[in-house]
């Protein structure tokens, strides 16, 4: 929603900062969270900073998305379908970084895992 716009800011500065922490001590890091690319900014600042950023996006079929939110959600059905479905079209159609996509529909977990890991060997996700 366009007012929490400056609360995700402060979200995206607080991962970014903790990354930057691990990555400095020498840890492998993944930040798991919805970035879209119109935050994609303070992130390519780190690859300014000489960090490797990799961006990947998992994305399952709309009906899919639909029925693990519903599974696992805390909210009514009717508003956490509201709010899935408009992040899931939020992130339906990425331009330039739709190859950066993993499509998660059919994989279990550990299939997740091997394609981010792949992703991530191959630099097919890099940020520039």
């Amino acid at each position: 929603m366009p007012e929490s716009n400056e609360q995700n800011l402060v979200v995206i500065e607080a991962f970014l900062e903790a990354a930057k922490r691990y990555a400095r001590g020498g840890y492998d890091v993944i930040v798991d969270g919805i970035v879209g690319p119109w935050f994609l900014e303070p992130w390519k600042a780190l690859v300014r900073e000489h960090y490797e950023v990799h961006y990947i996006i998992l994305r399952a079929s709309k009906e899919e998305t639909l029925k693990r939110a519903v599974e696992r959600s805390k909210l009514d059905r009717k508003t956490n379908i509201e709010l899935v479905e408009t992040m899931w079209e939020q992130f339906c159609n990425l331009g330039i970084y739709e190859s950066n996509v993993v499509d998660t529909t059919n994989y279990s977990i550990q299939e997740t895992v091997s394609a981010v890991q792949e992703k991530i060997a191959s630099r097919a996700a890099l940020l520039s």
